[in-house]
């Protein structure tokens, strides 16, 4: 009768182990319970899985959702772990009750660790000229200190696993983001060309077609990136799998492949930083559509209004369909929170700069008691706090309780020769350097000069419920101490470079 191979108790030990192990903390089963995906877990594993998580229950190997009802207890898992755990005995906990494996050189069962060469030894190879003077210990000690230190690698591992999950998921959010865009872009786009004449209609093929065309190309560079995170998300499941089933083997092979499961838990993780312009650049498919049609066939249009850019707003603001107005509508909109956007104060960005030229603007502030009124730089920081002073990149004018701001630093009162009502404010930029004007019934008042910038950006930022800009023609502009006979209005002038802000 054919012997019984050496070790092959061990193994089928180690896979029976291995199948009576809980995935979430690698021990044998405690109150197994199962899921309907079959999965087993213990009962006080799942429950606090699924308490750190704020989102439905779900599978933790599987993620496939579970019902609200509790679990079913497996009678038989738990008898099976039970009657396993007896046959170990006590104490068994490290090797588990199983034959130590024998030292190839001598035959003695390895029963020690060599801290120094990371090797298991028998007592021989202790003794030996080659291992004297290292740090040796026993390999249950030896194994339950590196597997708690493995355990200590493998949490930033799981956390970057759960950062790309998150980074995945911001992703998903920005395609249904991107999609939506494009659909209300489109109809805005549709409804425009509706109202120009049958010969116009090649033009809008032509623009709906750069619009999906930039969809398309956003979307795959989107795409390219969730790729590359599911990519990583695999990689790092794969090695924690296989660091998790390394630790619930027994001590000696663990300690044997313990060089190879360490570089595995300290895999690194690619930048999760997110993508910056991958949001449809809408303004430069609807702002100023008609003007620059009607540019393109009679090359006769001078003047267009400030196109403002959705994806810099601030998640309470609420723009028209045509780009020229926003409301603070004091509620939190579902937008991405995308590099491009404010996230701290209530700003909108106009949708490009100017950097020569002469270019007017005219705001209606009607019903507003405060506003803010400028020109920023187009690099100024988007995130948290933000200075809103020409050290800061802000170059601005203000109402604030009655009162006209230059909004420098300190601050400067502005005096006016006519009331909001009656006059109005001019920003003007001449000769390479801007200036916040504020006419008067004689003469011109100048304040802020500063040079100008090619990033300068119009900026908006609304305090109150309503902002809407009113293109006018340039000739109908008055010149400088002129008189603005239309009520409730801010104009701004700028030659050169500008970009428009209100508060």
């Amino acid at each position: 009768m054919a012997s019984r191979p050496r070790g092959m108790s061990s193994r089928s030990g180690s896979v029976l182990e291995e199948e009576l192990s809980c995935p979430v903390c690698c021990e044998i089963f405690r109150e197994p319970v199962v899921l309907k995906c079959s999965h087993s877990f213990c009962k006080a594993c799942l429950q606090q899985f699924w308490k750190k998580r704020t989102s439905a229950r779900e599978c933790p190997v599987c993620r496939r959702r579970c019902s609200a009802t509790e679990p079913t207890v497996s009678l038989t898992l738990k008898n099976v772990a039970e009657t396993f755990l007896r046959e170990q005995g006590p104490g068994g906990g490290g090797g588990l009750g199983r034959p130590d494996a024998a030292c190839p050189a001598h035959g003695e069962p390895l029963k020690l660790f060599c801290h120094d060469d990371q090797e298991v030894l028998c007592c021989v190879c202790h003794t030996s000229r080659k291992h004297s003077g290292h740090r040796v210990c026993p390999v249950e000690e030896a194994a339950l200190d590196l597997k708690e230190e493995l355990k200590k690698d493998m949490s930033p591992l799981k956390k970057n696993l759960r950062l790309l999950y998150e980074a995945k998921q911001h992703c998903e959010d920005t395609t249904v983001h991107i999609k939506s865009q494009t659909q209300r872009t489109e109809q805005r786009v549709k409804e425009e060309f509706e109202q120009l004449h049958a010969s116009l209609r090649a033009e809008e093929a032509a623009r709906l077609s750069a619009l999906q065309e930039e969809q398309e190309r956003k979307r795959l560079v989107v795409k390219k990136r969730t790729e590359n995170i599911t990519r990583e998300i695999l990689s790092l499941s794969h090695a924690i799998i296989a660091v998790d089933n390394e630790i619930a083997t027994n001590d000696v092979l663990f300690l044997q492949n313990y060089k190879n499961t360490k570089g595995r838990a300290q895999c690194p993780v690619q930048d999760m930083d997110q993508l910056p312009g991958v949001l449809i650049d809408v303004a430069k498919h609807v702002g100023n559509l008609k003007y620059r049609i009607w540019e393109k066939m009679l090359g006769t249009v001078q003047y267009t209004p400030v196109t403002l850019d959705p994806n810099t707003a601030y998640a309470w603001l609420s723009l028209s369909e045509d780009l020229t107005s926003v409301t603070n509508s004091g509620a939190v909109q579902k937008v991405p929170n995308n590099p491009e956007r404010f996230d701290h104060f209530v700003f909108v960005l106009g949708s490009r700069g100017f950097d020569s030229g002469r270019h007017a603007w005219e705001v209606d502030v009607s019903g507003k008691e405060d506003w803010v009124l400028g020109v920023v730089k187009e690099s100024i920081s988007r995130k948290g706090r933000i200075s809103g002073s020409p050290e800061g990149g802000f170059w601005t004018v203000s109402h604030c309780e009655g009162e006209y701001i230059a909004m420098t630093t300190p601050r400067t009162r502005l005096e006016l020769g006519a009331p909001a009502g009656e006059g109005a404010g001019a920003a003007g930029l001449q000769r390479g350097r801007g200036g916040l004007h504020q006419p008067r019934r004689h003469g011109d008042h100048p304040h802020l000069q500063r040079p100008l910038h090619r990033e300068d950006v119009p900026l908006l930022l609304p305090r109150g419920k309503y902002q809407r800009q009113q293109p006018r023609s340039p000739q109908d502009l008055p010149g400088e101490g002129g008189r603005v006979e239309q009520r409730h209005l801010v104009r701004w002038q700028s030659m050169h470079n500008a970009h428009l802000i209100v508060v």
